[in-house]
């Protein structure tokens, strides 16, 4: 529609002191994109229309196109345009419950996958010693996995587990706490940090968002019965397509 097209104007989006133009550019589309401002099916205007009305250069809006695509937000057909995609559907999950990604997604009737990015048995860091209680003899098997939700990207999850709970991280296929299930080692309770980052460009090209992005960062560190730590998960989640809920309740005081 024509009256969308005052959002590309480089008075709506620009700021000075806000970061690279394309990146400014790319972030005010998708935000657009996300609530519903561009809806599914809009055509961009064309490359050189957005340079005009963005007042910045055809490589600059080259670029910003290119963001959003990696991002899933729009797709480019040869000879056509560039158009918006659907917004993939939120997804929520408890802060209160201890269930792995698999089976939130699961109960959520969604299709999970996992890219695995990395695993082996490695040199503890220092902070999976101090989640962990180990030492730096000891060895941790660690695994970074990439998660979707019916094909989208949702999460970049690296999981560290003592060597002697998962001496081969090679047997974890699909859901971790599966695996720890059958051996009796499955967590009973966990603490869960929950704070922001703006994601760098090598996570950012994985999870399908734009540089510099500010994403949830969750830490948990699950424990057995017996109190002993078992898991400390690093894990980065999209907002955009992500909520996490924690039910409150009164302590008892006035």
């Amino acid at each position: 529609m024509e009256s969308n097209r005052v959002l590309f104007h480089s008075d709506v989006w620009h700021q000075s002191g806000g970061g690279s133009r394309y990146l400014q550019l790319s972030r005010h589309i998708a935000a657009a994109i996300n609530d519903g401002r561009l809806e599914e099916g809009y055509q961009l205007p064309p490359e050189r229309d957005l340079a005009e009305l963005g007042n910045v250069s055809r490589v600059t809006v080259r670029k910003a196109v290119s963001e959003l695509v990696d991002a899933g937000l729009v797709q480019q057909k040869r000879g056509s345009g560039s158009f918006v995609l659907g917004v993939a559907p939120r997804t929520e999950q408890s802060l209160s419950s201890l269930v792995s990604f698999t089976e939130n997604m699961q109960a959520r009737g969604r299709a999970s996958t996992s890219k695995i990015l990395s695993r082996g048995l490695f040199v503890p860091t220092p902070d999976e010693m101090m989640a962990l209680g180990l030492s730096p003899s000891q060895r941790v098997a660690r695994l970074e996995r990439l998660r979707f939700a019916d094909g989208t990207p949702m999460a970049l999850e690296v999981s560290s587990i003592p060597s002697d709970v998962l001496p081969d991280p090679d047997v974890v296929s699909k859901s971790l706490y599966a695996v720890l299930r059958l051996n009796d080692q499955a967590p009973s309770r966990a603490i869960q940090r929950v704070s922001a980052i703006n994601v760098p460009s090598d996570k950012a090209q994985l999870l399908g968002v734009p540089e510099n992005t500010a994403l949830l960062q969750i830490n948990r560190t699950a424990f057995l019965d017996s109190g002993r730590p078992i898991e400390f998960t690093q894990g980065l989640y999209r907002p955009d397509i992500y909520d996490f809920v924690a039910e409150i309740r009164p302590d008892g005081g006035a």
